[in-house]
């Protein structure tokens, strides 16, 4: 995994064993992860570090970690990730971002550093985002990305609408 990509507050770097405590109170966090099943706890974080180092390995890209500039913390993950929807392979890209970062705007700023070295990285035909139907923060950062609402699925007995933006859309680039 070589991606390293840099914004005007934000690196995103590949994640690590050593994120797991910084990531513990973003994925840990009963209202950051109330659109999951539940929150997770030490032993998931580590779970989810360790899975993303997988697909460094065997996709060559995964989520990486948002490190905030001025203060040198990881305050949250973005990235891409191979995902299957009712059987059919797509990039998604997804993002995580502590509670007390969010509504600053951090996951936009990532999501469109990743968005736009995915089609140049990757180049998938269309990028996706698997967002809850009542996960409107999420929503918000994949309208300013330039997705939109494309399908409903189900994915670990939850409804999701999968937002979508297809390589060319203008505001993609």
């Amino acid at each position: 995994m070589t991606w390293e990509l840099e914004t005007d507050r934000l690196v995103l770097r590949p994640m690590g064993r050593g994120d797991v405590e910084a990531l513990v109170p973003v994925l840990g966090d009963p209202s950051a992860m109330r659109f999951y099943p539940r929150p997770f706890d030490r032993a998931m974080v580590e779970a989810w570090v360790a899975r993303t180092l997988e697909r460094y390995a065997s996709d060559g890209y995964g989520l990486l970690a948002i490190v905030e500039r001025g203060t040198g913390e990881v305050i949250g993950d973005c990235g891409p990730t191979r995902q299957e929807v009712d059987g059919e392979p797509f990039v998604e890209l997804g993002w995580h971002v502590r509670a007390d970062r969010q509504g600053h705007g951090f996951a936009t700023e990532a999501g469109a550093a990743c968005r736009d070295h995915a089609w140049t990285a990757l180049a998938p035909p269309r990028l996706i985002s698997l967002v809850r139907p009542e996960n409107v923060p999420s929503w918000s950062v994949a309208r300013a990305l330039g997705f939109r609402p494309w399908r409903a699925t189900v994915r670990a007995g939850m409804a999701h609408v999968v937002w979508t933006i297809e390589a060319g859309d203008e505001v993609s680039r």
